[in-house]
Formats: structure tokens, sequence, C-alpha cells
């Protein structure tokens, strides 16, 4: 094997120094190469309960101690790997487990971000809709209605806007996404109950939402602090149930706005003018619920529950027909959200609560829990059957509870989700004695998330040396487990987060409701590769703001006296208990080319990692935000301009870089 890499390397060398012509071309073959060729080939009482069989499978407690910080955390940070083996790997897997260890650096961190702890109504309040807020600054006489529709000084209308917002206490909307963002950088990277952290983006991603619609943006910080996180270890029906009544996702597959038959009421419905006669059919439905207030048609809307089958529980192969979807569309009708923001008393539900009480709501068949709502009159209480199990007339908000119960409990439910968790956290194709195992431990123990874990981690197929390292980070786990790596104190967590966008993980925008693919082959080609190695010298160079880095400090603050000595230390420091070789080898003619950043960022240049699209950086209700969520970083050809940090000099941070941005810190 060595051998024919060393060969395939041979192959793409010497192209590489013969060819001035295309510096460029040359360089991307020359990534793409050494890339794919290193490719080839309680507490107490939980501890007492397993066992981790490493030593059977030939692994010592320091690769042991390795591999689990490279699936169960964002990376480990320097002395970690002796931490772990110090204290018990068991043990501390099971301190992981409970999620108990303190928090008082991160908390420091994050003590700043005030709106984290904001409720979903407060969030409706202080950061309203867009719309809402400029037509109340019309009526209050901030700005002319006219310039609503056509603002003749944008200037002079957005100034009005903000001093509007100003005087009543309004928010702009990126102040609220900016801190949400920077909190999931400083976590990953600060939290010492780093598998919380790795399992509440596993199940954010397994149910996710995206800023990339409206509806559900303001209400995803909240779905992740209330929701996600507090549910990432417990029951897997648990966790379900209170994602279907999150405003966040009942917002985003619209379940929201689906309203059962009611035959009894016919609904009037006003005529519509102009050229919204010539819209037809489905498009005219769309559009007017989209965006006519009150002139909706209510109707059925299927999305939440044909992604609840597909997606987060059953699995496209489950067993499920479209007639199950559309019945179980039927039965979760009336669940939406309970009227939110300061025009919330205006609503005539909230009134009929204040006005009737809580228990003669509940007698009529309403369920209001924080801030979901299920309304009994937008309920369709026809009979309904869902994969052979029937559900009687005139059910109610229970109904839709047990059949997220059921699916929760599906023997496919099983299967599909124990199989996400083994590809997240084994490898992209794990064994299928591995995941008998798994979907084995679900059934048996009702859906409980720990349990499964421990099967995974506890069986042999985990610490097979043949699924070491054969997980791809993504661009957001390269990222942090740099920062953690290189011991970083990040300051600034933004400019982090746009360079996560720009390797192509736009956090929190991904619009499909299946979430990132957690597959290698989506991570790789070749404008990601050079993304990713710009990462690592731009990171090492200082020239990330609100990132910095003492690389010599890494090593007892002793500089290497050449670029072969600090490869050789480095990549020690940064890739622990592996064979270098290789790498050593595939690096060396790196280490002399005096414009490598230059000639990577133009490379990447010409093989741009397509990101989705954010929010708009022109909006005046973002005006007062620093946030540039769908940005580039704005200085692309910047390696003129280092900036020199203290422990760092060009020679070493280029080393640390390129190892950083190497094939071989890719694998976790």
């Amino acid at each position: 094997m060595d051998s024919h890499n060393n060969r395939n390397l041979t192959n793409y060398r010497l192209p590489l120094m013969k060819v001035t012509k295309y510096p460029c071309l040359a360089f991307c073959v020359f990534i793409c190469a050494i890339f794919f060729s290193s490719f080839s080939g309680s507490t107490s009482q939980l501890k007492s309960k397993f066992k981790f069989p490493y030593r059977s499978a030939g692994l010592t407690d320091r690769e042991a101690a390795v591999h689990l910080l490279n699936r169960f955390t964002y990376g480990a940070t320097p002395g970690q790997i002796d931490e772990v083996v110090n204290s018990g790997l068991e043990n501390w897997f099971a301190h992981q487990l409970a999620a108990d260890l303190p928090e008082d650096s991160l908390d420091n961190r994050l003590k700043s971000y005030d709106a984290l702890h904001f409720t979903n109504n407060e969030v409706a309040i202080k950061y309203p809709e867009r719309g809402a807020m400029y037509r109340n600054a019309a009526k209050d006489g901030y700005v002319n209605k006219d310039s609503l529709y056509l603002a003749k000084d944008k200037a002079a209308f957005n100034r009005q806007i903000q001093a509007y917002m100003k005087l009543k206490g309004y928010r702009p909307e990126g102040e609220l996404g900016e801190q949400f963002m920077s909190q999931k950088i400083l976590r990953a990277a600060y939290s010492d109950n780093q598998l919380q952290e790795v399992m509440t983006d596993f199940w954010f991603n397994h149910f996710n939402v995206s800023y990339a619609k409206n509806g559900p943006g303001k209400y995803i910080p909240a779905y992740e602090r209330d929701v996600i996180r507090p549910g990432a270890f417990g029951k897997f029906d648990e966790l379900l149930l209170a994602t279907a009544k999150s405003p966040a996702m009942l917002y985003f597959l619209d379940n929201a706005k689906s309203v059962g038959a009611q035959p009894q009421k016919k609904v009037a419905t006003q005529p519509l003018a102009g050229d919204q006669m010539m819209m037809s059919g489905l498009d005219t439905v769309r559009r007017v619920v989209n965006f006519i207030p009150r002139r909706s048609v209510p109707g059925l809307n299927e999305n939440y529950a044909r992604e609840l089958m597909e997606l987060h529980t059953l699995g496209v192969d489950g067993g499920y027909k479209q007639s199950d979807v559309t019945q179980a569309a039927r039965i979760l009708t009336g669940w939406t959200v309970y009227p939110l923001g300061e025009n919330a008393a205006d609503n005539s539900i909230v009134k009929q609560y204040t006005k009737k009480g809580i228990e003669s709501m509940m007698a009529q068949g309403y369920v209001h829990e924080g801030d979901f709502l299920f309304d009994p009159t937008h309920h369709d209480k026809g009979e309904k059957t869902v994969l052979g199990h029937s559900f009687g007339n005139n059910g109610g908000y229970e109904e839709g509870v047990d059949l997220l119960k059921m699916l929760a409990h599906n023997s496919s439910t099983a299967k599909f989700i124990t199989r996400k968790i083994a590809v997240h956290f084994v490898s992209d194709n794990p064994p299928q004695s591995l995941l008998d195992k798994m979907s084995k431990s679900f059934l048996d123990n009702d859906g409980d998330i720990k349990q499964v874990l421990i099967i995974m981690v506890t069986a042999p197929e985990f610490w097979s040396k043949s699924a070491l390292r054969e997980k791809t980070k993504s661009p957001f786990e390269l990222a942090i487990s740099s920062v953690r790596a290189l011991n970083a104190d990040v300051t600034s967590p933004m400019p982090l987060f746009n360079w996560v966008s720009r390797m192509g993980e736009h956090l929190y925008y991904y619009l499909a409701p299946t979430g990132f693919p957690d597959r290698g082959t989506y991570w790789i080609n070749t404008g990601a590769l050079l993304n990713r190695m710009n990462f690592g010298l731009a990171l090492t160079t200082g020239r990330i703001p609100g990132v910095i880095i003492n690389t010599v400090a890494l090593n007892h603050d002793k500089e290497p006296e050449s670029p072969m000595a600090a490869l050789m230390i480095y990549s020690k420091l940064l890739l622990p208990e592996r064979n270098l070789d290789q790498t050593i080898r595939r690096l060396t003619p790196m280490l002399t080319q005096p414009d490598l950043a230059a000639t990577i960022d133009r490379s990447a240049a010409s093989a741009p990692v397509k990101i989705s699209d954010g929010m708009a950086a022109n909006d005046p209700m973002m005006s007062d935000s620093k946030m540039q969520l769908n940005m580039q970083p704005k200085e692309t050809h910047v390696y003129a301009r280092v900036q020199r940090q203290t422990g760092n000099n060009n020679m070493l941070s280029q080393v640390v870089g390129i190892i950083i941005g190497s094939p071989e810190f890719q694998r976790r």
C-alpha cells in the first residue's frame, strides 16, 4: 500500500515542479492526489454496567482514548488524551453520558449573550416580523405608508425604521442569529460535556429546521435549547413529541396551518382581484396562504406527516404508503402554535382562554402547553387508519400523541434511527452485526438513546481497527477540532462561523428537512479540499479575526529549528497515536513553497464551494448587527497582510496550517 501511494505521489510531484503556466491547476491536482491516496484503505451506576473491549482489538489505552475523543467530542485538547487514560475510559464516557461536568468557563464566555435565554414569546416581541413592524411604524407615523412599497430615499427610510425600533425596544433580527451562531461555536469548542454538544448537533440535524425558510427562524434558538439539547440522551418518543410541538418545526413543515375537513361548516372566501384572478389552482392557494392573512383557504397540509415518516421515524423504506401519510396528516390537524408576540392578546384564542379559563377550554378539547396549541375546531374528527392501526371518530389531541408513540416504537424506526447513529459514530457503512445489536437495544429499552450509545460503544465493531479514523470531518468539525487542538482562544466567534460556511456547511441554513448528509463523499471535492487547506493556513497565521493562537506554547514554548523539525514535532502533537511516515512524505513538498497560501487561495477561488443562501446583508432590520451569515469572509486574498500573534512565526504558522489542512487531520 505504501509503495502504491508513493508512486501516485511521484506521478503528481513532477508536473507540479515542471508546469509553470498553470500553477493553480497543478496545485489542485496535488492536493486532491494526497487526500484521496490517504483514504485508501448516575455516573457510578453507569460505570459498573459496561466495559470497553478495545484491548481485544489490539488497541493501547492511548489509542482507544484517541478513538473515543475523535468520535464523542469535537476533538482532543492538549493533554486530554492522558486525562482520559488516567481517569479511565469507561469513567470518562459515563460522565459524558451524564453530562454532569461543571461549565463555569463556558458560562463565562456566554454571559454576554442575553438573547439566548429569551422565551419564544419574548423573541416574538423583541424581534418582530418585518412586515408587521413596518406597518406599525407607518400606523404610528414614523414612516410614510407609501414608502413601505417603494422608498424613494432608502437611507432615510432605514434611519426612520431604526429610530422606531429603538423607541419600541425592538432589536434587529440579525442580533438574535448572531448570538445563537456564536454560542454554537463556543459550546462546541469549550464545553466539557462534549458528547452532549455532539448529540445536540446530531439530533438537530435529524430533526432539521432552517433559517432559510421564512417563519421558523426566530424560534430556532429555543428549539435547540429547550427541545433538542435536553432530549439528546432521553427516550426517542419523548424527543419526537417535543419536536412535533415546537413552533420551529410547526412552522418549518407547515403543520401550524394544517386544518382538517369540517363538513358541517362552509368556508367563506373573498374574491381575489386583479392579477390574483389570473393565478390558477394550487399556486393560488399557496400564494394566498403565504401572503394574504385572513383570506387563506383552510386545508390539509401533508408536509410534516410525510417527513415524520420518511425522515423522523420509519425511513423511506419503512413500509408506509401515501395513504398513511394522508391519514397521519389528518390526525395531526389542529396542532399549531399558541399566539405569540405583543399583539397576541388580540387573538381570538387568547381572548377565549382569558375569558373562559383553562379548565373550560380543556373541556372543549383545547390543549395549551407552552407555545403549543391544539385547536379542536381545526381538527379532523373523522376515522383514520395508519399502518393498519385504526383511530376512531371524534378523536382529539391524544390521537396525535398515540400516532407519534406508535411510530417511535416501530421496528422500522428502530433500524432507521440506530443506523443513523452508527453512521455518525462508527463509519459510513457500519457492519450489520452492530446495527442488529443497536436496533434490538432501541426496542428492548423503550427507545432509550443512552442505552443505544452504550451498546454501540461496548461492541467489538466500534473498536475494530478498520473503524479507526474512517469518518470525514464536516467543515464545522474541522474548524472546532482545530480550535481545540491548538488551544485557541475564540474571542469573536462569527468570523469562524463564516469560515465554516465558506467551506460548505452553512449551519442552520440547510433548507431540506433531511439535514446535512453524514457521509464523507458529500464533503470531499476539489473546492472543499482547497478551502480546508486555505482555512488551516488562515487560522494558524492569524488571519481569522477573533481567534488567538500560540503555536509555540503547544511545544512547551520551544521553537523548532527548521520547517522539517516543525513538521515532525507538530504532526505528533496534532495527529497523536498514528503512523506519520506517509503524512510526512506527503506534506514535505509543501514546506518550501513561499507563496503557498496565495497559491491555495487562487486555486480555491477557481473551484468554489456552494453554500446555501442566508440573510440579506442590506436588510435595515439587521443594520445594527455585525452578522454576515451569507457572505464569504470579506478579505479573500489577504495573504500579504499577516497578523503576527504572540508565539507565532511565519515558518511555524505555515507548517501547522499545512497539518491542519492535511488529509490526515480531516479524519476523525
